[in-house]
């Protein structure tokens, strides 16, 4: 179970409540891992088997039902959710749908709407047949879009929320504090990933789901690929990025390296991005959209150029390692307090070549708080 007491799941149920009201909903259902999370606290990595849905209602009034495999039993009684309705699973004929349509039944009335999340960053995670039959058995009750009642949620992080993102940011701090102890010129990358989630797991992180980087001369091509055996050399500029997990909250931020002495305009590139960075740090608290931190943060990273394909300078950080929003400059939204956030401006190099930095804070009334430790603005060089 997530290390949270039952209030703070009731809150979070009394405050969907509200909203479903407003918005004419009878009942959400969730079949995600984070959102089923998020009100339940039933944490588990049993998730990564495809093979079994999960469901839960969240109704009109009263407290969430679970309707979940039997193997999910035992640890759902662990929680602060009572009902628990199980079927026994995988099920080739009826996979929990019969189960879940008279559940929705009892909860909400003829004629009820039952809202899902359905807009960016959402997923159905249910087999489309199984979703066309509870259709069909719900008759005249009507499954439809949640009005981004789960998604407006969950970007507001409680304390006991943001205490977890800080805690997983601390894990990642003295992972990248031990750097030098893994990094040495002939050193293959793909060996540096490996060494660098040991460390994470040493400091503390109960698993790392998300480790991306790159090391190539005078900047890398981009931050996705997956780690070769490519010897790391001197001159390489190295960046490691963490998604790492601790109490089922992500942290999300990198660090960049020189392997030896680094070049003037890998410096130079290096102190902009930690400008850039503490330009959307200043520019950051309660009401600015996502286009004011982008606009922050480009007026000193780039020109519009290569350094912004990658189409956002940040995102939303929590449960999931990427969450909304996205710090783009089509979203003028006002963002409220205890939204956390990663700032992750690039930069463009000679060559097609980019830098990207990153950091995770928390907007606050009054201006922001750093969750990550920043880093300066002179670059790390390893074995000089």
């Amino acid at each position: 179970m997530s290390g949270f007491a039952p209030d703070e799941f009731r809150t979070r149920v009394d405050r969907a409540q509200t909203a479903m009201a407003a918005a004419g909903l009878d009942a959400l259902l969730l079949t995600t891992e984070p959102d089923f999370r998020y009100f339940s606290g039933f944490l588990t990595r049993f998730w990564e088997s495809p093979t079994r849905p999960w469901f839960l209602v969240v109704p009109a009034s009263g407290d969430p039902v679970a309707v979940i495999p039997a193997i999910g039993r035992a640890l759902m009684e662990t929680t602060w959710i009572t009902d628990i309705r199980s079927w026994r699973a995988p099920d080739l004929v009826d996979d929990g749908i019969s189960l879940l349509a008279a559940t929705l039944a009892d909860l909400t009335p003829p004629g009820g709407a039952i809202g899902l999340p359905m807009g960016m960053e959402s997923h159905l995670r249910m087999p489309l047949s199984g979703f066309f039959a509870l259709q069909a058995a719900l008759q005249d009750r009507h499954l439809g879009p949640d009005a981004d009642i789960v998604r407006g949620l969950r970007m507001v992080k409680s304390e006991p929320e943001i205490a977890a993102i800080r805690a997983a940011c601390g894990v990642a701090d003295r992972a990248f504090a031990r750097l030098p102890e893994i990094l040495a010129q002939g050193q293959p990358l793909d060996q540096v990933f490996r060494d660098f989630q040991a460390l994470c797991l040493s400091e503390g992180a109960d698993w790392v789901p998300y480790v991306a980087g790159a090391a190539a001369q005078g900047g890398y091509l981009d931050v996705i690929s997956p780690a070769t055996g490519t010897p790391l050399a001197r001159g390489d500029v190295v960046m490691l990025d963490t998604g790492l997990i601790r109490a089922g909250y992500f942290c999300d931020f990198d660090r960049n390296l020189s392997m030896g002495p680094a070049s003037t305009a890998v410096k130079e590139a290096h102190a902009r991005l930690i400008e850039a960075t503490a330009a959307g740090f200043a520019a950051a608290r309660a009401g600015v959209s996502p286009a004011d931190l982008f606009h922050a943060m480009a007026r000193i990273a780039s020109d519009g150029g290569a350094a912004e394909e990658a189409g956002r300078f940040g995102h939303g950080l929590g449960q999931q390692l990427t969450e909304w929003p996205s710090i783009i400059p089509a979203d003028t939204t006002p963002l409220p307090a205890g939204t956390v956030l990663t700032l992750e401006p690039s930069v463009a190099l000679p060559g097609g070549r980019i830098m990207v930095h990153e950091e995770n804070i928390v907007l606050r009334e009054d201006g922001a708080e750093w969750l990550s430790t920043p880093a300066g603005p002179a670059i790390p060089e390893i074995g000089l």
